[in-house]
């Protein structure tokens, strides 16, 4: 009879190591009120609200001018190593191309951004680059962002993702730092610079502790 009772109980551990963790939070616009950015939500500077048109459904926007930098901060702030995602969308307007990042650690910590004009995927800390790769931005398509932030013995590894909509997300990080500098404490956010002088579209904002 013992191997009646292991078999099933081994599958169940192995089912239960294999259940992705829940998001510590999570947030598709689609309960947000039109018109104003989502109360939970900080705004550290630009004039974010929530649209709606009849092929995405609602979404948060930053407008197309000032041509500036502009961040909003969500979630509760996490302990130990973390990941967040957001969607993006963005459109160039003949050579002017638009910016746009999600990160985690709050306003001075890291993060992903697509800067389309230098055809890069880029990892900041702050308003300070700290590395970049060759990434070839889609334009007038969603683009989904990760940035994940993990200890590894006395280091911190910042890793990066960006994949177009209508493919899976990939297995395989698209860009890494490696720093001694421990993270600050904060947290995540999403930022656009809208060089192009056009609209960019948010979504779909998450935020777990990484695996």
């Amino acid at each position: 009879m013992k191997p009646l009772f292991l078999l099933p109980l081994a599958a169940f551990v192995s089912l239960a190591a294999a259940e992705p963790a829940k998001p510590l939070f999570r947030h598709d616009f689609s309960p947000a009120e039109v018109g104003k950015p989502p109360a939970e939500m900080m705004v550290m500077s630009g004039d974010f609200s929530v649209k709606e048109d009849a092929k995405d459904g609602r979404f948060l926007e930053l407008p197309g001018e000032p041509l500036d930098t502009f961040g909003l901060l969500f979630g509760p702030t996490p302990k130990g190593d973390v990941t967040a995602s957001a969607r993006f969308f963005a459109t160039k307007k003949g050579r002017k191309f638009p910016a746009f990042g999600v990160s985690v650690g709050g306003v001075g910590g890291f993060r992903v951004q697509v800067s389309a004009a230098k055809k890069t995927l880029e990892i900041f800390q702050g308003d300070e680059a700290r590395h970049s790769v060759a990434y070839e931005w889609q334009d007038e398509s969603w683009t989904s962002l990760r940035v994940q932030v993990r200890k590894a013995g006395a280091e911190w590894v910042v890793e990066g993702k960006a994949w177009p909509a209508g493919t899976p997300e990939p297995a395989a990080w698209t860009i890494t730092f490696t720093t001694k500098e421990e993270p600050p404490a904060g947290r995540p956010g999403i930022w656009g610079s809208p060089f192009s002088g056009t609209p960019i579209r948010f979504d779909d904002f998450e935020l777990s502790l990484a695996k």
